[in-house]
């Protein structure tokens, strides 16, 4: 019988074999997944075929990026159905048609900024976008920064540096934004989201989160609300440390919790847990998917286990459908 997650209003049911795939294709490490105006998915891995496209009952669509994308990281989509591919393996950020069209490309392919030097690009990690079209990038593993761009790729400004105080960043991992313009940023080993201004003043932060990985605002203009992906611990001191995660949380736009999913038993790859929730994206009907990158995480996770073979095949990808009973 599929896991039920969560609980009350936030319900949700874990559906067995999302992804159909062609035989002999897999997903490897999904490092984030988009879904637009169609419910169709896009899932952005670091497999052979980087953007797998899949409709919203799993069935397979089409691919694209084989040869283009280096290291997926993070995926966005406007109301236009343009797709913004954060490549950290080549410091760039693509936007791109539905079916793969490249219509803009942001930073230089293969040509990182030096190491934290606050400069667009080191290893950037995810996008989103203002009401007016604006880019916001994370920078993100080799920077700690936000960079802000005009719709056509001009950079307007950048603001973070280093640190543990209000505005500054240890690992600026994944970018949202909601429909009044502020700034919402997973500060991720700062175990906090930092909220800004669209001008990039900083705002108030929500702790009692562990790693957040993941972000998505979903909910609507008038009441936004965030998923949250949660890394579970990453240290071997408290590698078996319960309720630590990996879980999604979920909450409200003053960062108060009102549902959490999973993680207080660990890390799995039975149903119902998860490895490293690492990308987030809802449908119009409010089901989630949930992009993991388990074989990246597995040997952090599980250092004396033998990585079982849908870590590598089908299992970085979950759908979770809201009871709606």
């Amino acid at each position: 019988m599929p896991a039920i997650l969560g609980s009350g209003e936030h319900r949700y049911r874990v559906v067995e074999k999302f992804a159909k795939l062609p035989d002999g294709w897999q997903l490897t490490d999904v490092a984030s997944v988009a879904v637009d105006s169609k419910d169709r998915v896009y899932v952005f891995n670091r497999g052979a075929h980087p953007m797998v496209v899949l409709d919203r009952d799993g069935n397979f669509l089409r691919s694209f990026g084989e040869g283009l994308f280096s290291r997926a990281h993070g995926l966005h989509i406007d109301a236009d159905d343009n797709l913004y591919c954060t490549d950290d393996g080549d410091h760039t950020v693509r936007k791109c048609t539905t079916d793969g069209k490249v219509l803009l490309t942001i930073g230089i392919p293969a040509k990182p900024a030096p190491f934290m030097s606050g400069e667009p690009f080191h290893r950037c990690t995810h996008t989103a976008l203002s009401p007016k079209g604006e880019i916001y990038v994370s920078d993100g593993y080799g920077n700690a920064r936000v960079h802000k761009f005009t719709p056509g790729g001009k950079l307007i400004k950048s603001w973070g540096e280093p640190g543990t105080d209000p505005g500054q960043f240890n690992i600026v991992h994944n970018i949202a934004t909601d429909a009044d313009g502020w700034v919402y940023v997973a500060d991720r080993e700062n175990h906090r989201v930092q909220v800004f201004n669209g001008e990039g003043k900083y705002e108030t932060q929500w702790n009692n989160l562990h790693r957040p990985c993941a972000l998505c605002c979903c909910g609507g203009a008038k009441s936004p609300t965030f998923v949250i992906g949660e890394l579970g611990p990453g240290l071997a001191i408290n590698r078996n440390v319960p309720n630590l995660g990996p879980r999604l949380s979920i909450v409200d736009a003053q960062g108060k919790r009102i549902a959490r999913l999973g993680g207080e038993e660990g890390p799995g790859v039975a149903s119902g847990k998860f490895l490293a929730p690492h990308g987030i994206a809802l449908d119009s009907k409010g089901d989630i998917y949930v992009g993991e990158v388990g074989v990246t995480n597995w040997e952090t996770s599980f250092p004396d286990e033998e990585m079982p073979t849908a870590v590598r095949t089908t299992r970085c990808l979950q759908k979770l459908e809201r009871v709606r009973e």
